[in-house]
């Protein structure tokens, strides 16, 4: 029997650095049965609670429609992937976006995990600046310890460690973006069915 694929969200935080753009990332535990000793954007599965507070105000309209396309009849709606993503984010790292902001969260990306993994999601990843939180960006102390190695790392650093390839991939459309790059709709790795399948979200 597959694995079911359960809807979530990651938050891709960045900043200015010295040396250009930087990331916010961690570490998973050895032992995590998903993605073990990878570095990662703080993220997570939809959780019940997040249906019940949905938050609105951050995607722009473009964003929230690219979000709903190509999703099944039981799918959260845009602002309950938000929900998640800000809850996650906050869980992960101690850190809040303050807000809601119109466009604060940027939708950039989208994958499927692959058949045969021991834990499969459909996740969104939506890009934020660290400009946008509330109280200090080093300040981890309410982090949950999920991730460990918490830390603002550039690009070039970033791409180095020991990625999942999804956060490979995600990574360069980042740094295309921060180059003032452009997207000619969300790219999004399809792994639903038994063939993948590259898109993209127009």
């Amino acid at each position: 029997m597959s694995e079911p694929i359960r809807p979530a969200a990651t938050v891709i935080l960045t900043r200015s650095g010295h040396e250009g753009p930087q990331v916010l990332m961690g570490q998973r535990g050895a032992g995590a049965v998903f993605m073990p000793s990878k570095f990662v954007f703080p993220g997570g599965g939809i959780d019940p609670e997040d249906h019940t507070a949905p938050q609105r105000g951050w995607l722009a309209v473009d964003c929230a429609r690219r979000l709903a396309l190509l999703t099944p009849e039981d799918a959260p709606a845009p602002d309950v992937t938000v929900a998640a993503a800000l809850r996650e984010l906050r869980e992960e790292t101690g850190l809040r976006l303050s807000g809601p902001r119109q466009g604060g969260l940027r939708f950039v990306f989208r994958a499927i995990t692959p058949p045969g993994r021991p834990r499969r999601f459909d996740a969104r990843f939506l890009l934020a600046d660290a400009d946008d939180l509330a109280g200090d960006p080093e300040d981890f102390a309410a982090a949950s310890g999920e991730l460990s190695h918490l830390g603002w790392l550039p690009l070039a650093q970033a791409r180095a460690l020991d990625l999942p390839f999804v956060t490979e991939v995600v990574l360069a459309e980042v740094a295309a973006l921060l180059a003032g790059g452009d997207q000619p709709g969300v790219p999004f790795f399809d792994n639903s069915g038994p063939t993948p399948q590259f898109r993209r979200l127009v």
